[in-house]
C-alpha cells in the first residue's frame, strides 16, 4: 500500500505541474501545444535521470524510484494529451503542424532519456 501512496503523491505533483506548464505555455494563437511539449521532453530527461542514476550501483531505493519515476514523471508526462492534440491537428486539416509536433515529441523526447542517463554516467 505504501507503493501505491508514492505513486499516487508523485503523480498527483507531476500533473499539478503538467497543467501549470501546459498554461503558461499552450497558445491557442499559432496551435503547437508547446507546454505539452516541453512537459513530455523534460519529463523524458528526468526519467532518464532517475532511472540512470537507480541502475548506477542501486543508488537510489525502489520506493524513491516509484515516487519520482513512475509517479512524478508518469504524472508529469502525458501521451493522452499528445494524442489528442495529434487528433485535433489531423480533424482540422493541419497537417504541417501535426507533422512538425509528432517528429519533435518524439525525437526531442528519445534524446532527452538518452541524455538523461548519459548525465549520470
Amino acid at each position: 500500500m505504501k507503493q501505491v501512496l508514492l505513486v499516487f503523491v508523485g503523480g498527483g505533483f507531476g500533473s499539478a505541474l503538467r497543467y501549470l506548464v501546459g498554461r503558461w505555455l499552450n497558445s491557442t494563437q499559432d496551435g503547437i501545444p508547446y507546454g505539452t511539449l516541453v512537459a513530455n521532453v523534460i519529463g523524458s530527461l528526468l526519467i532518464g535521470i532517475v532511472l540512470g542514476f537507480a541502475a548506477k550501483n542501486d543508488a537510489i531505493s525502489e520506493n524513491h524510484t516509484l515516487l519520482l519515476a513512475t509517479g512524478f514523471c508518469g504524472g508529469f508526462t502525458t501521451f493522452s494529451t499528445f494524442a489528442y492534440e495529434n487528433h485535433v491537428f489531423l480533424k482540422s486539416g493541419d497537417f504541417t503542424s501535426f507533422a512538425f509536433y509528432s517528429i519533435a515529441s518524439f525525437v526531442l523526447g528519445f534524446l532527452a532519456v538518452f541524455a538523461g542517463i548519459y548525465i549520470i554516467k
